[in-house]
């Protein structure tokens, strides 16, 4: 047991968020999370309201509740305040996380790569972005790095919940099917799926180690996003032949192959993630 200890969780009411907030609790960490516009209602844990677009809000905030880790998961995926919460953001959460001395990973992702080359992609390989989402990562990688070269990045890939858990990966698929939205799974772009719960734990053993630099941690299956689509189905109770699958068209600029290469992740951490097939099969 962690008693004691003091884990600060931005974007606490997210969904690996409220999974990493859940599983610390268990582990007898004191938890302190974040939101930005409403509260969760998960009791035990010591919220705080917070807009990463002001980094001497967030620097503050981190010198007041002087955490031991810091497990920084907030991020915007598009709109015009992407770059300053995501990349901004992570930069004003790392310089908060050096002056109180915490630990402090940082989470990034696949689609800080373009995609093109065959094979997975390694810690060694550089980011070379081809969407704006994917710039700001990179940018939060190389702002995290500059500030706070003890802090671990760790990029992970798309994250789902399973049958009782699904996130919103799954729920885009089930409002294809249902009619809901219109949409065509790609069969020529390529993911490495992780389970949340994996993933939460995978992070938080991650906390209690000295480990710095990249890390990536993701699923062991790589699948396209049709075969995730098909998996989805099957493990939520729909026809997987009523998911429509087809290439990407050739003037999409958007990374395709983004399977990542977790064998020294796989030689540090006890917990073992769970591939899709095995999950949602």
């Amino acid at each position: 047991m962690l008693t004691g200890r003091t884990i600060l969780i931005t974007g606490g009411s997210g969904f690996l968020g409220s999974a990493l907030v859940n599983t610390a609790r268990a582990q007898g960490w004191n938890v302190v999370a974040t939101y930005h516009s409403h509260q969760p209602r998960i009791s035990g844990v010591r919220w705080e309201m917070l807009d990463l677009r002001n980094g001497a809000a967030t620097r503050t905030l981190i010198e007041q509740i002087a955490p031991d880790v810091v497990i920084h998961t907030a991020y915007r995926q598009e709109g015009p305040d992407m770059m300053a919460i995501t990349a901004g953001g992570a930069g004003a959460v790392a310089q908060g996380a050096v002056m109180v001395r915490a630990r402090l990973i940082h989470l990034s992702s696949d689609v800080v790569f373009d995609g093109e080359r065959s094979g997975r992609y390694t810690e060694a390989d550089a980011p070379q972005p081809v969407t704006a989402y994917g710039a700001a990562k990179a940018d939060a990688e190389r702002l995290v790095a500059d500030t706070h070269p003890a802090a671990l990045i760790v990029r992970t890939s798309l994250i789902y919940g399973g049958p009782k858990c699904p996130g919103r990966h799954e729920q885009f698929v089930l409002d294809v099917i249902d009619g809901r939205a219109e949409a065509i799974f790609f069969t020529d772009e390529w993911r490495c799926p992780i389970e949340v719960g994996d993933l939460a734990a995978a992070l938080l053993e991650l906390a209690v180690l000295d480990r710095s630099g990249i890390l990536h941690v993701a699923g062991p299956d790589v699948v396209s996003r049709y075969e995730f689509a098909c998996l989805v189905a099957h493990a939520l109770g729909r026809d997987p032949m009523h998911v429509r699958g087809g290439p990407s068209p050739k003037d999409l600029r958007r990374p395709r192959n983004c399977a990542l290469d977790c064998r020294l992740a796989q030689s540090i951490l006890t917990v073992r993630i769970r591939g899709a097939r095995e999950v949602l099969g």
